[in-house]
């Protein structure tokens, strides 16, 4: 052999032991998926689930995701499958697992972090779900998703000033106004200040939900009860006309309130002659039994069972022949008396039916006024129910 030709051998070998190291790994790597046979692997994990073992089937998925990263929607779905059972730690156990694999794409990726924050909101840990519902905001195709989720946090976190920017990038990432919301916001800013005594404040902010939504009904009412708590009737009484103007079914809410500013200003008249144009205007059950007690303080008792009377044949309703009962027993004795008091407890049992309110997208009833309703969370879709 010559020198050449020995040379030349030298050189190959570590070229032909590399070669067979690479082969033999890739062989291996072979067998290893031929052996981790994919279906039946999912098969078993599915049998782990039916059986209630889901920690076992888990331990399956992974395996299998893996071997084979192709399986990254199924194990989306498996975890948005146990986040909606209420197995939030199993569902960001998966959602973790995935983002750490290094094969994702970035459209998975930012897949796999969206289903990982809604995890983390399920499972209360708003922060980490709000730093990544933040990351994912700037990525165009989960904008609008992850805005709204944000929303979803901060409301209940009570961060309205974050509500209130967070809804105006939404309004301007999705195309659809969100004024009647921002509005919501500011009067949640109210009520707080308001609280605290903070009137300059509270008005600024009722100032503002006013810009953002001129037909702000709880603006409105929020700026009559300030106006009034500070002894100033008239004023009050201007803010709670509005409610009228912007949505005529809530005047029912502010028709006693009105009523008792115009006797706190000693203007009788001016209060017989509201009530009475409004009620030319729209003939609201609860402007009505307000109008009723009206006629009783000025013109009697008798003057008021005749206007219900007029009123019930024109419309009959619960409401006024509640009332008309409660003014028959205070002229009623005796044997009457206990008639009466009878027949107004089965009216009571029929006008609790038509009192309250009712949410005109869920259809969530309650007693008391939200204006964020608790079923459908919705703002501005409860409406009363005794003027419908």
């Amino acid at each position: 052999m010559s020198f050449s030709a020995e040379g030349l051998l030298w050189l190959l070998l570590p070229l032909a032991a590399a070669s067979g190291w690479w082969a033999a790994r890739f062989e291996a790597r072979r067998q290893a998926a031929k052996s981790f046979d994919l279906p039946s692997a999912y098969f078993k994990g599915l049998n782990f689930l039916l059986n209630e073992q889901p920690d076992k089937a888990i331990e399956i998925f992974i395996q299998v995701l893996e071997v084979n990263s192709e399986t990254v929607e199924t194990h989306l779905a498996l975890g948005n499958l146990f986040r909606r059972r209420g197995e939030v730690e199993r569902a960001i156990r998966i959602h973790q697992n995935l983002i750490a694999r290094p094969t994702l794409d970035k459209e998975q990726r930012t897949y796999a972090l969206l289903e990982l924050g809604q995890d983390y909101f399920k499972a209360g840990l708003f922060d980490r779900a709000e730093n990544l519902f933040l990351e994912l905001a700037e990525v165009r195709a989960h904008s609008e998703q992850a805005l709204r989720l944000l929303l979803s946090i901060y409301q209940q976190e009570k961060e309205w000033e974050k509500a209130i920017q967070t809804s105006r990038r939404l309004a301007r990432v999705s195309g659809k106004p969100m004024d009647d919301v921002v509005a919501q916001y500011y009067c949640e800013l109210a009520e707080h200040a308001y609280h605290k005594r903070n009137f300059p404040a509270s008005r600024d902010f009722l100032r503002q939900a006013l810009a953002a939504d001129p037909a702000c009904v709880r603006a409105s009412i929020l700026l009559g009860d300030m106006e009034a708590d500070e002894g100033r009737p008239r004023e009050a009484i201007k803010a709670w006309r509005a409610v009228e103007d912007q949505d005529a079914s809530y005047f029912g809410e502010v028709a006693g309130r009105i009523a008792e500013a115009y006797r706190k200003a000693k203007d009788e008249e001016g209060l017989y002659e509201f009530f009475s144009a409004a009620l030319r205007r729209h003939g609201a059950v609860s402007l009505t039994v307000t109008f009723a007690d009206i006629i009783k303080q000025r013109d009697g008792v008798k003057a008021a069972e005749k206007f219900v009377v007029e009123w019930l044949r024109r419309r009959p309703n619960v409401h006024g022949l509640h009332q008309l009962i409660e003014y028959n027993l205070e002229q009623a004795d005796g044997t009457a008396r206990k008639d009466l008091l009878l027949l107004k407890g089965i009216i009571d049992e029929l006008r609790q039916q038509h009192q309250g309110y009712f949410c005109q997208q869920c259809g969530f009833k309650g007693r008391q006024l939200h204006w964020l309703c608790p079923g459908c969370s919705r703002w501005n879709t409860i409406k009363p129910v005794l003027e419908e």
